[in-house]
């Protein structure tokens, strides 16, 4: 990532968590009798584990953080423990982190935007174990967007972001 290596130039110590490393077991979010879309945005992720073992942890300067790290190949949960130097730069990256139950934990907030044409061709070069191109679009649509499209109505991330990237 630029940002860290930008800062790391600059001597700071920089720590990247990935949220998409905390994610709950496949069933857990996935066929649960809710729309999807609902299940990508409020299932996806264990909120008040997160909230208090990773944000709430952060806040008070613990050194030492242990994370429930998802194992995609054994759809498991596995704790996984993570050092803090008190002097880190601390980035997390990741969909919906302006939730409200998470937006007031970080001291400054970088929105990436990337334009809708962009995130398609994107689609189609990943996650091929959703199918051809047409089942990852759709899968796209009925799932992932629609919960960007809640999250962006409800929590207006780019009006409360400090900065605002735009991809091209």
């Amino acid at each position: 990532m630029q940002l860290k290596n930008e800062l790391e130039a600059a001597n700071c110590k920089t720590i990247i968590l990935h949220i998409d490393n905390y994610i709950v077991e496949r069933e857990k979010r996935y066929q649960t009798g809710y729309e999807e879309w609902y299940e990508y945005y409020y299932l996806q992720w264990n909120i008040n584990l997160i909230q208090a073992e990773l944000f709430k942890k952060l806040r008070s300067k613990t050194s030492l953080l242990t994370l429930p790290f998802y194992d995609n190949s054994s759809n498991t949960i596995l704790d996984k423990n993570v050092k803090v130097p008190s002097s880190a730069v601390i980035i997390i990256e990741g969909v919906f982190l302006q939730r409200k139950e998470w937006r007031s934990y970080f001291d400054f907030k970088i929105f990436l935007d990337y334009p809708q044409e962009l995130r398609f061709k994107r689609v189609l070069g990943r996650d091929v174990y959703l199918g051809d191109d047409q089942s990852r679009l759709e899968k796209y649509k009925t799932r992932y967007w629609l919960a960007e499209d809640y999250y962006h109505n409800e929590e207006e991330p780019i009006e409360n972001a400090d900065y605002i990237y735009s991809v091209t």
